[in-house]
């Protein structure tokens, strides 16, 4: 399914639109309508249990919006946070240069100088994309940050957050004080962040104000507790920089304790790289053989990482593997800047030594997951369109259907809210012939759909039962509605991450 197929079919169905839509829309801001909203709330959920789950030490904060001038200033942001834009002379135009640049380099132009750009666009003969004429400039690095006037003066300066890991960098020394003095200690935040995008597209992948969920995992540098044992054996799809370097594009699988051993990463880091893998697997339900875990170099990744791989998806409405989240080892920088910045030494003392503990980060983009979802899940069957997503992210878990809505609609009702006091999503629905009732649940991904009938109602054998329709397989059995919440209830539950 092409990209614009898939979207408006999301927006069809009400998952998302353009924001300001009465007006036109806004260039990289969009809306999310009711099932959207629940698919992301979802997704949102099952992150943070399972990647909290991951220690007792690990908690969710939720931090402001706004970073002062010092905090960008000493983080990097201001001068490091940039994209290459190019504009044309022609037209006026302007375009990102991975943008411009990605039929002919679609690994992207990380770790490319301004120099070797424009000879990339010179050599493959690059025309702007918007007039077609050959006047495409130099770029220059464009600051992606959103500055505001704060205060009644408009002298004092913010920044909209760029991402929302410097809000746990901050919060660090508060959270050592108000916690247990444990390391590991985890500080997870899910939240909008703003980024002014030179040329927003492909609708959830380049936006200018999107959620992510990043969780930062500050340890002691002598030694990251985790039982390896209990990853050991898992077969990455992986692919290494070195590999990237003499052509190769395809991952290669290779088990965690070989990337340990021979392939020179830390112990903790593989820990992890894992559970990104099997969160993308097993909880949000993507194929393992459309992941990609993709290395970045010492020149392509971001100027605080120090190892660097990108989960990647690949996506036939986007026409290739694209990242959908990371983890990035950033050693000590952060703590390191925001020190110095601040005036404070971060460091903390455990076990009667100090040190400034290094952080690792595991972060997801939201709203790239959900179009994962939507792009691996969505089929046509037939005439049928259905949404293969788990059940347990599915907006509605239950669609509950009278077949005659004037002679079993009450009871139909009653059964609703029954689930509904169980904790179970379940929605009523009347409107429209049984087959058309099942077309709009399978279309918004809703596993199981349950029709009170008149068998339902009589004193035979089939009094006090409903029928429960599956969606992928389309099968029925009769269940009794006594007991039907603790039938569904395990088949809904979210997987939990293997911690011994």
């Amino acid at each position: 399914m092409k990209a614009e197929e898939l979207f408006a079919l999301l927006r069809r169905r009400g998952y998302l639109w353009p924001s300001s839509e009465l007006y036109g829309g806004a260039a990289g801001l969009y809306d999310y309508g009711p099932l959207g909203t629940s698919l992301k709330r979802r997704v949102e959920d099952a992150w943070c249990a399972y990647f909290l789950g991951l220690s007792d030490d690990y908690h969710l904060i939720d931090a402001a919006e706004m970073l002062p001038e010092a905090v960008v200033r000493a983080s990097g942001h201001l001068e490091n946070f940039t994209d290459p834009e190019m504009r044309c002379e022609n037209c006026h135009a302007a375009f990102r240069a991975d943008t411009v640049l990605e039929k002919f380099r679609p690994e992207g132009v990380d770790g490319l100088d301004p120099t070797q750009i424009a000879e990339l666009v010179k050599a493959h003969g690059v025309k702007c994309p918007s007039c077609g004429q050959p006047k495409l400039s130099v770029p220059r690095p464009f600051n992606m940050m959103f500055g505001v006037e704060f205060g009644v003066t408009g002298k004092e300066k913010v920044y909209l957050r760029p991402e929302t890991a410097q809000s746990s960098f901050l919060a660090f020394p508060r959270m050592w004080d108000v916690g247990r003095k444990a390391l590991p200690l985890g500080i997870a935040i899910i939240g909008k962040v703003y980024r002014n995008e030179i040329a927003p597209r492909q609708v959830l992948f380049r936006m200018r104000a999107f959620t992510q969920a990043e969780l930062q995992i500050f340890f002691d540098p002598a030694g990251f507790p985790i039982s390896f044992p209990t990853v050991a054996d898992e077969r990455l799809p992986v692919l290494r920089a070195d590999r990237r370097a003499h052509g190769e594009e395809s991952p290669q699988w290779t088990s965690a304790t070989e990337l340990v051993v021979s392939g020179g990463l830390p112990e903790f880091y593989v820990y992890h790289l894992v559970h990104m893998f099997r969160f993308f697997r097993d909880v949000l339900g993507v194929p393992g053989e459309r992941i990609r875990l993709f290395e970045k170099s010492e020149k392509e990744r971001a100027f605080y990482n120090r190892i660097q791989f990108d989960v990647e998806v690949h996506l036939e409405s986007l026409g290739g593997f694209k990242e959908i989240g990371a983890v990035h080892y950033r050693g000590d920088y952060d703590l390191t800047r925001h020190g110095a910045g601040a005036g404070r030494d971060l460091s903390v003392s455990k076990d009667g030594r100090t040190l400034l503990p290094h952080v690792l980060e595991v972060t997801l983009g939201v709203d790239r997951s959900l179009w994962a979802l939507a792009d691996a899940g969505l089929h046509t069957d037939g005439d049928r369109t259905l949404w293969r997503i788990p059940a347990y992210l599915a907006p509605a878990s239950v669609g509950i259907f009278p077949l005659l809505w004037k002679e079993h609609g009450p009871t139909a009702r009653r059964v609703a809210r029954e689930l509904q006091s169980a904790g179970i999503r379940a929605v009523y629905d009347e409107g429209g012939s049984i087959g058309k009732r099942y077309a709009r649940m399978d279309e918004a991904g809703t596993p199981y759909c349950v029709t009170v009938d008149g068998d339902t109602l009589t004193a035979g054998p089939m009094a006090g039962t409903v029928t429960v329709r599956e969606r992928d397989s389309k099968s029925q059995e009769r269940v009794a509605i006594e007991g039907l919440a603790d039938r569904l209830r395990p088949r809904l539950s979210l997987p939990r991450p293997a911690v011994h």
